[in-house]
């Protein structure tokens, strides 16, 4: 990030437009969650914001949950091979090495993307800069024996810690 860190001083005397403009890439793709959680403001601390966020997202309709799910890349996916994610995404992938994989290793991610995305009809979510190459394969494997509705869960509990590191690097504390 080029420009100066947010402040919580700054977010809390933005309008709802400049709030979610700013902080929109916390939740991939869907700056509705941010500007859902401007009614929660003035916002004491970078916990209280993400709670806020959070507390906006576990309301919202199922519909809108797996929006935000399905907003998610693949990870070492068509996306990141086209290098059309986003720049928060891409980041996040190359610090857990899958942007360079082996042979072997993007074809284990393929097929468990693909085993994952057809039981679930969505992405494999995870903090991956929480995680290595070897822990996502992991979890991505364990994970295809939950059943939809603990995934969904899991999915949006890994999507709160994504959104938290982003938030961490954005807002100066």
């Amino acid at each position: 990030m080029s420009a100066p860190p947010l402040t919580l001083a700054d977010l809390n005397r933005m309008n709802r437009t400049g709030f979610a403009t700013a902080l929109g890439f916390a939740f991939e793709l869907s700056p509705w969650v941010v500007e859902r959680a401007y009614d929660a403001a003035p916002f004491a601390s970078l916990e209280a914001l993400h709670a806020a966020m959070m507390a906006v997202l576990e309301a919202s309709p199922q519909a809108d949950k797996l929006s935000l799910i399905r907003a998610h890349p693949e990870l070492a996916g068509k996306a990141a091979i086209a290098k059309t994610l986003t720049a928060e995404s891409t980041a996040e992938q190359a610090s857990a090495g899958l942007d360079r994989l082996t042979a072997e290793e993007f074809a284990r991610f393929h097929a468990l993307n693909a085993a994952y995305g057809e039981r679930f009809g969505f992405p494999f979510i995870i903090a991956v800069r929480l995680n290595d190459k070897t822990s996502i394969l992991a979890a991505m494997q364990a994970r295809l024996s939950n059943d939809p509705a603990a995934e969904v869960a899991e999915a949006i509990r890994q999507i709160g810690l994504i959104s938290k590191l982003r938030l961490q690097d954005a807002v100066a504390t």
